[in-house]
């Protein structure tokens, strides 16, 4: 049987949360593994932490947009959409030399059904990535068991193509990071870019 594949994402947003050498720790996790995973940057997280974002670029991921601003897409007229964009855009550009496009989050996945925030973001070159399975690694109350146990029902229940939302700064996810790629072989899964995943057989999440 083949392998599972099953894309690790990671929203890595503005560091307003306390929790210093997070994402730099997921990095050396994800390298030791030698497993690729999408990060989908942040503009303003861009600009203030470059040197992690080009740790982000040495470590072969793919990187993707999650906007300038991080604010809520339906909230914003067109033309506000368009400069969240492009802002976020030349950040990424300007840090770690790379075209973020096609791959888009809009933040807490707001405008990922509405038309209008779909097209504009369509018209700047990108198309909306989701997720199957939610860790929830954001929650006060979250635990490396619980999430890992999550996570792992959740790809178990998605199958073949399934995408996983986390985020860069919560104390847990490297360490479930860690647990999930050690427990690979057994599982049946192969972890690989988004851009690895190819025509998705699952239609529940908005692309």
């Amino acid at each position: 049987m083949a392998p599972i594949r099953v894309a690790l994402t990671f929203d890595a947003e503005h560091a307003d949360r306390p929790n210093p050498g997070g994402t730099e720790r997921l990095l050396e996790v994800l390298s030791a593994a030698a497993t690729r995973a999408t990060f989908f940057l942040q503009g303003r997280w861009v600009e203030s932490d470059p040197t992690v974002v080009r740790g982000v670029l040495v470590g072969r991921h793919v990187i993707g947009s999650h906007g300038y601003y991080h604010a809520r897409m339906s909230h914003l007229t067109d033309e506000g959409i368009a400069d969240d964009v492009r802002r976020a855009e030349e950040a990424i550009r300007q840090t770690c030399g790379v075209d973020p496009r096609p791959w888009f989050r809009c933040p807490f996945g707001d405008g990922a059904a509405d038309p209008r925030v779909l097209g504009a973001i369509a018209a700047a070159g990108y198309r909306h990535v989701g997720w199957h399975v939610d860790a929830e690694d954001w929650a006060e109350d979250a635990t490396v068991e619980g999430l890992e146990g999550r996570i792992r029902a959740g790809v178990r229940s998605t199958g073949d193509g399934a995408v996983v939302l986390m985020h860069g700064w919560p104390v847990a996810t490297p360490t479930v990071v860690e647990r999930l790629l050690a427990s690979a072989a057994d599982d049946g899964v192969t972890y690989v870019g988004i851009d690895e995943l190819g025509v998705r057989p699952v239609e529940s999440v908005p692309w």
